[in-house]
């Protein structure tokens, strides 16, 4: 049986789009959808730094799901390429909650 090509993607970008850095996202997910609030640290005092948030996404669960397969992917192709990504202690914490 003949699959149907997929279709052709073409990514337009509107007037609105720009463009970031970020180096820390916080995660907060509810039953309906996904929120990741990206923003850059930066270090105040040896006992604080700040987040200066600079935007917001929502993501529903599905394309979480699919969002998290891509950098799966592309980590592991990164890492193939440039070796191991080393993650320093207190890094890895990006949820501002648990699921709510």
């Amino acid at each position: 049986m003949n699959q149907p090509a997929p279709p052709r993607v073409n990514i337009v970008e509107t007037d609105e789009y720009r463009t970031g850095y970020a180096n820390s996202v916080q995660v907060r997910a509810s039953v309906w959808d996904f929120f990741l609030q990206f923003g850059t640290v930066s270090k105040q005092t040896a006992e604080e730094v700040e987040i200066q948030a600079v935007q917001g996404v929502y993501l529903s669960p599905q394309q979480t799901k699919a969002l998290h397969a891509v950098l799966t992917e592309n980590l592991a192709q990164y890492e193939n390429a440039f070796g191991p990504i080393k993650i320093e202690a207190g890094q890895q914490s990006g949820s501002a909650n648990p699921i709510q």
